[in-house]
């Protein structure tokens, strides 16, 4: 697969995992563990670009005596989400034209 497809498509899944509410990492890598396999050092790397774009906001909060970050999602994301819905419904059209079979250009 292309790496900057699959890069846009991973951003899209870290903004859908925090969408429903905010979130740190550790639960975002568990929420998606069972549609994908995300590395600590790369989601923390999607998250900062997210951040610095404008899709997700950062704040601290004590959790267990400890700090911790959680993410929000902004307009910017949730618009990004609606965006990529809209894009891959145009990429799955291409795909089923690719994929056809039995049908003959006359």
């Amino acid at each position: 697969m292309d790496i900057q497809l699959k890069r846009g498509i991973i951003d899209v899944c870290v903004l859908a995992a925090i969408k429903d509410g905010d979130s740190y990492g550790y639960k975002i890598i568990k929420d998606m563990k069972p549609y994908l396999e995300l590395s600590e050092s790369t989601l923390y790397t999607i998250l900062k670009r997210l951040e610095l774009s404008g899709m997700l906001t950062v704040y601290t909060s004590e959790h267990g005596g400890r700090l911790r970050k959680y993410y929000h999602i902004t307009v910017a994301g949730l618009k990004r989400i609606e965006e990529f819905k809209n894009e891959w419904r145009e990429v799955m059209s291409m795909y089923q034209f690719i994929t056809k079979e039995g049908a003959k250009n006359e």
